[in-house]
């Protein structure tokens, strides 16, 4: 075996033991916002047309702050069509947002 294969077989060795030796102590974080406030509460008003439904408001996670994004009114994609709110659900040390749709 020739000294330069030697030497670089020694040299990606040695790199690698000192990379994993560096991946055990590695961690990653990031910050995560309290729980979202309670969901507001106001006047609806009155619908636009027959057939309207109100789509609750909800909060939006953007960046590390809650928006709270307002209700609108919205017509069904069909008659029987019935609107799931959207919500944040606690899933260990995160949460989940999942989205609202027609059903």
């Amino acid at each position: 075996m020739s000294k330069f294969r030697l030497a670089l077989m020694s040299a990606v060795l040695a790199g690698s033991s000192l990379a994993a030796g560096c991946g055990e102590y590695a961690s990653y974080g990031y910050r995560v916002p309290p729980p979202p406030p309670p969901v507001e509460v106001g006047a609806v008003g009155y619908a636009p047309g027959p057939a309207y439904v109100w789509i609750d408001g909800f909060y939006d996670l953007r960046g590390e702050r809650w928006e709270w994004r307002r209700g609108y009114w919205d017509r069904p994609p069909h008659p029987r069509a019935r609107w799931s709110r959207p919500y944040w659900e606690r899933h260990g040390h995160e949460y989940r947002f999942h989205r609202g749709y027609w059903r």
